[in-house]
């Protein structure tokens, strides 16, 4: 070699470092996604369950028609600023379904803020006394499971009367209610007041009418039928009308 020839070291070219660099990435690819999808899952975790960026901000009341959605959101007592994931949403069914006129309650989440509260209320099927000889005793509904809610001021004219004693039990309420419900709306309308001494004692008083031994709840659908047709039958002096017994009805 001349002390003029020169030394060359060969240089990597620019397409050697590209595929130097594509090979790693290759290699890191699985570890980079595997660390990406891990920081978007706890990102989305601390998001929902304690940021306060998914919380509980408000209450959507539905079904409601005789109770106020204000009375149904009082009693939820939304835990509003909580994660809406982390809300107790069978607390808040429990504290709805303790309100007497409600019947059953459904609580869901509503994204991204709200708890939304679907409410069946209790239908009244009668009213009732639980002090028949006190004027001014406090009216209350009562639906077919015997359960009393509300009140009222005076008798409504759709509904029917049911005196009863204060011991009275949902059971027994219940009963009195099946009865007032299987009468046909023109029989219903002549009931002046349903007496309800226990659950086979039930006697119903007619307007300007007789009085009417029902007995139990049971078969009240053919007693029903019955009187029906002895009220077409009967003299105005009769006094007292027994279907206890539907197959053999009796008159005094």
């Amino acid at each position: 070699m001349t002390m003029t020839e020169e030394k060359t070291a060969p240089v990597a070219s620019p397409d050697f470092h590209r595929r130097r660099w594509t090979s790693r990435l290759r290699r890191w690819r699985p570890f980079l996604v595997a660390a990406l999808a891990l920081a978007l899952v706890v990102t989305g975790i601390w998001l929902v369950f304690y940021s306060s960026v998914v919380s509980v901000r408000g209450v959507e009341v539905v079904g409601n028609q005789r109770v106020s959605a204000r009375l149904i959101e009082n009693a939820a007592r939304a835990p509003i600023g909580t994660p809406l994931a982390r809300a107790d949403l069978s607390a808040v069914q429990a504290r709805v379904e303790a309100i007497p006129a409600v019947k059953s309650v459904s609580v869901s989440r509503s994204w991204l803020h709200t708890i939304r509260i679907e409410v069946t209320e209790r239908t009244p099927v009668a009213v009732v006394t639980r002090d028949p000889g006190v004027p001014g005793a406090v009216l209350q509904a009562v639906d077919l499971d015997g359960v009393l809610f509300g009140s009222y001021p005076s008798r409504p004219a759709h509904l029917p009367l049911i005196r009863t004693g204060p011991a009275v039990t949902a059971d027994v309420l219940s009963e009195a209610a099946k009865v007032v419900t299987s009468l046909r709306p023109d029989i219903a309308a002549k009931v002046r007041y349903v007496d309800l001494t226990s659950i086979d004692d039930i006697t119903l008083q007619l307007i300007r009418g007789p009085k009417v031994l029902w007995g139990s709840a049971e078969d009240s659908g053919e007693k029903a039928q019955v009187l029906a047709v002895l009220l077409t039958k009967v003299k105005q002096s009769v006094q007292q009308i027994d279907v206890r017994t539907p197959g053999r009805p009796t008159t005094e």
